[in-house]
């Protein structure tokens, strides 16, 4: 079980980085893809959305695009950052439709689903 809050690290291996305060995303609203235990879709990936990748998973049955007001979900546009499932992201990535991510802000539980090297070669910053 992977515990929440301070000390998580990120898949470069340093200190976590918040993703996004707006939208406040995470698993737990925090703004970062911090790992929980309780989060089984793997939440890890901070990720920023394209017209592209919304489109591929709203057509593999995940429409990220449309508001869930009971779920804290505003919706989500192009340019926006998100905490996108690991294991989607590696779909998209298989697709040729991965979003950018910012690695600083990337949980290291990521690399459960895919490779360090991938996440790099989609990496919006430089750091690692």
């Amino acid at each position: 079980m992977v515990k929440r809050g301070s000390g998580q690290k990120n898949v470069l291996g340093g200190d976590l980085k918040p993703c996004s305060m707006d939208p406040m995303t995470g698993f737990t609203r925090s703004g970062s893809c911090e790992g929980h235990g309780e989060d089984f879709g793997c939440h890890a990936v901070c990720a920023q959305m394209t017209e592209g990748f919304l489109r591929f998973s709203r057509a593999m049955g995940n429409d990220l695009s449309t508001p869930r007001p009971e779920y804290q979900f505003p919706g989500l546009k192009e340019g926006d950052r998100w905490c996108l499932c690991a294991g989607r992201w590696e779909e998209a990535r298989r697709a040729g439709q991965a979003p950018l991510v910012v690695l600083e802000s990337t949980h290291e539980s990521a690399l459960e689903h895919t490779t360090l090297a991938d996440l790099r070669k989609h990496a919006l910053d430089v750091a690692g």
